[in-house]
């Protein structure tokens, strides 16, 4: 599609954001669609200054990545009901200069596991207590599920379950629990440390599904050990995918070409590695 004056401007920000793989799943996605449309990223420092920038310049859509997910909330003209109660937005919508804030987070990981199970009345296991965690045990809770939390720092937690008026376990009591799905939301297992897991093998069978958020490598070995105790394996590409659908829906009104933005994820991880 040619750039001219008609095209409409989206992009991510964030610091780093060279390494993002948004990019190239969201232009294959417009380019598949026909739309005059153009993504690019914005590597930003200045929070109030770029949001001041998307809005005088007419962008109709921001994806927001670490570390702005909390800073962009104060220079919002709304926020969703769902981003606010996790405190973080990962999504701009942007209409006649008015800033909306959205998490589409949560969105990505629960379309990624409905593919496989669904999630009411289901025990989830969660692994951590950040960014991640939270977005995903907030979502997990508004479909039903039912959540407990386990990480290896109390601290942060317990604040966690305690936001989200659920259980907290330490690491050292994961084997005495089980769930129906286990769900992975911290770094361990990502590259170069992928031969790493939190959870021992010989617990895994009696999970339905395991979700691992980690894209790099595609097979974790808490993956990999799961698959081979018999559970349905999701892995990270899946919910960086399905939040990136929610955000083409939400920017463009149109179905989103989820197979072309699939295929567009796993050629940039391929190039990048």
């Amino acid at each position: 599609m040619e750039i001219n004056g008609k095209t409409i401007l989206h992009g991510i920000m964030g610091n780093p954001v060279a390494h993002s793989l948004s990019p190239a799943m969201h232009n294959a996605a417009f380019s598949a669609s026909g739309l005059n449309s153009v993504y690019v990223p914005f590597p930003a420092s200045d929070v109030a200054n770029a949001m001041a920038g998307f809005r005088a310049l007419g962008l109709r859509g921001v994806s927001v990545t670490i570390p702005h997910k909390q800073a962009v909330i104060e220079y919002l003209d709304e926020i969703d009901p769902v981003a606010k109660k996790i405190g973080a937005v990962n999504t701009l919508v942007i209409e006649n200069g008015t800033i909306k804030g959205l998490n589409t987070d949560w969105i990505g990981a629960n379309r990624a596991l409905e593919e496989h199970i669904s999630l009411t009345g289901k025990k989830v296991l969660l692994l951590g207590a950040g960014g991640s965690a939270k977005a995903i045990g907030f979502g997990l809770i508004e479909a039903g599920a039912e959540v407990s939390i386990v990480s290896r720092t109390p601290a942060s937690g317990k604040e966690l379950a305690q936001l989200l008026e659920c259980p907290w376990h330490s690491l050292d009591e994961i084997t005495h629990l089980q769930g129906d799905i286990l769900v992975n939301a911290t770094s361990v297992g990502m590259s170069p440390d992928d031969h790493c897991t939190l959870v021992p093998q010989q617990m895994l069978e009696g999970f339905s599904v395991t979700m691992d958020i980690v894209y790099s490598p595609l097979q974790t070995r808490l993956l990999k050990e799961s698959q081979e105790s018999g559970c349905a394996v999701i892995n990270g590409l899946a919910m960086l995918l399905y939040q990136g659908v929610a955000q083409f829906e939400l920017w463009t009104g149109r179905k989103a070409p989820v197979e072309v933005m699939r295929e567009a994820l796993l050629l940039g991880l391929k190039i990048k590695n």
